[in-house]
């Protein structure tokens, strides 16, 4: 009987293995930025002599805020464009604003013409396509304040600035870049602490924009001591890309600063494994041995990871940087990124990939932002098949049909 055991357990550890085999097959063909350090340094060197630069400049986040790229003509040298390519981002810069910091250029393969990277930053003439809203969230009717949306009871966000290291081509606030860049304020800012001080309900507030980051480590402390003294805050949390578009924001002085608010929460955007470099890395340890929990809120996108195995590679490398992935969105359907919408069957898809085939801690929730400010709605498989009085039927990871009993 022994010896049964043992062959059938070998033949389910064979069965386990191979329900992930198609993954491994492939996994390693998916590169992350540090395995594709190579390329990313030859690109980087190439950004550094176009701009006379040297090593200090590229590590000080504030020379990569300042010689953001945000000319046709610099990308046709730096990515090698055509003219004819060229000529479209120009004319669709001139409706969307772009501007794409030098390290985040040198993420972007210029020999790939799918590049994910260049996908997400580069303009494209498809963003001409009039189709989906400015505001399809109607965050401009879910505003106490100029700066405030609030859509849930206990917990609103602060729009700090319009400014971002990157400006997404996918943003869902594209709307508020406009042609400069602008913090929030200091009485648009101090009204909106003034509403939460008033408003004993509000527990957790979320500082975003834009980018968070991109405000001075001092307006920052400012904000954040000014919500420290709220006594019904509990939760702060930071919404920012810094770690993935301009991991160099990231400074000892800055988490010195942000371990005296704790507890501070940071989400942020990786939206695929080549994002994952040694900077970013870096960027998230030290925020990590800060004392800062790290979430990361993946946007699903059309031709940048719209793809089982995409996603399960991202969120296994981002676990192994302590970055919890936290939620998949869905895309919002905002004017000029319908290229990047993907069917609702498309994230089903891959949030059942995960189950079961990689840890829970690499599982998030696949979120769909209700039309007109309704809030995020989960979408998820249906392993609950008939709920009885006595029986209740499941459906486990790999299909097989199970019922448990229902109460006593």
């Amino acid at each position: 009987m022994e010896r049964l055991d043992v062959v059938n357990n070998k033949e389910r550890f064979e069965k386990l293995k191979e329900a992930i085999q198609d993954y491994l097959d492939v996994k390693d063909t998916i590169k992350t930025g540090i395995e594709d350090e190579e390329k990313i340094e030859y690109q980087k060197k190439k950004i550094l002599s176009y701009f006379g630069a040297g090593e200090n400049d590229w590590e000080n986040y504030k020379w990569q805020l300042k010689n953001r790229i945000a000319s046709a003509k610099i990308l046709k040298v730096l990515l090698n464009l055509d003219e004819k390519e060229a000529q479209q981002i120009e004319q669709v810069g001139k409706i969307y604003r772009f501007a794409i910091s030098p390290y985040y250029l040198s993420l972007i393969d210029p020999n790939d013409p799918n590049c994910p990277i260049k996908r997400q930053s580069v303009p494209s003439s498809l963003e001409l396509v009039e189709k989906g809203e400015l505001d399809p969230m109607d965050e401009e009717h879910t505003s106490p304040t100029k700066i405030i949306t609030q859509r849930y009871p206990d917990r609103l966000i602060i729009k700090v600035t319009n400014i971002c290291g990157m400006f997404c081509r996918f943003c869902q606030r594209r709307r508020l870049i406009g042609e400069t860049d602008t913090h929030a304020s200091l009485d648009d800012i101090t009204d909106a602490i003034e509403y939460v001080a008033q408003n004993p309900n509000i527990r957790d507030v979320l500082i975003t924009g834009g980018d968070a980051l991109m405000l001075s480590d001092e307006i920052l402390e400012w904000i954040l001591r000014s919500l420290r003294q709220i006594r019904h805050v509990e939760i702060i949390r930071i919404g920012t890309r810094a770690p993935v578009t301009l991991p160099q924001r990231i400074t000892k002085e800055l988490v010195d600063m942000l371990k005296k608010y704790h507890p501070i929460y940071i989400n942020t955007h990786f939206n695929h494994p080549r994002e994952i470099t040694k900077d970013s890395k870096r960027a998230c340890e030290m925020l990590s041995d800060a004392g800062v929990p790290l979430g990361n809120q993946m946007v699903l996108l059309n031709g940048v990871n719209n793809h089982k195995y995409i996603v399960r590679k991202l969120n296994q490398e981002l676990l192994k940087i302590r970055v919890k992935p936290y939620y998949i969105f869905h895309p919002k359907r905002v004017k000029g990124t319908s290229h990047f919408w993907v069917t609702i069957e498309e994230g089903m898809e891959i949030i059942e990939s995960l189950r079961g085939r990689t840890s829970g801690m690499a599982v998030p929730t696949y979120i769909i932002n209700a039309p007109k400010g309704k809030g995020k709605t989960p979408i998820m498989p249906n392993y609950l098949l008939y709920f009885g009085k006595d029986k209740v039927v499941f459906r486990n990871w790999e299909g097989e049909v199970f019922e448990v009993d229902n109460g006593q």
